[in-house]
């Protein structure tokens, strides 16, 4: 069976993402002194922007692991690959991480970072540390914890 004709697999992905979702919530709140925001927006604009910095983050989770799937051409759930399905979904939100900060912080200047954000170079634009571990970490736990959590299918 296909990945995506078992409901195995539809489950895990709920999973994922939920605690995908819960990760990425802690990690946005806790990031937030990284960027400007903190210190010059209302409590009203700073909680707008962890929802929508957070749902963002599921999106391109969901995003990452689907599209993992495909390359890999991953069989039923329970024949997964874990460590290639993981690494190659962490890969691909860790490269839209980096080019949406580049975009965000150097084209639009849609936000910026305070002095406390760690920045690293990739060729000559200096990108958020924070952010890039974000998607190092995150999508790697969260595929942890949504396969542990995980009990066989019965259907």
């Amino acid at each position: 069976m296909l990945w995506h004709r078992d409901p195995g697999t539809w489950r895990f992905v709920a999973r994922y993402l939920i605690f995908l979702g819960g990760l990425n919530l802690i990690w946005e709140v806790a990031q937030l002194p990284l960027y400007t925001i903190w210190s010059v927006a209302s409590p009203g604009e700073i909680a707008f922007a962890v929802a929508h910095c957070t749902l963002g983050d599921v999106l391109i989770g969901a995003a990452a692991v689907l599209i993992a799937l495909l390359v890999v051409r991953a069989p039923a759930f329970e024949d997964w690959n874990w460590i290639v399905i993981g690494s190659i979904a962490a890969s691909i939100g860790l490269a839209y991480t980096a080019f949406s900060e580049w975009m965000n912080t150097a084209i639009r200047r849609s936000w910026q970072y305070s002095p406390l954000m760690p920045l690293v170079d990739i060729g000559s634009v200096p990108i958020g540390l924070s952010p890039l571990a974000q998607w190092l970490i995150l999508p790697l736990l969260g595929l942890y914890f949504a396969r542990t959590n995980t009990r066989p299918c019965a259907d």
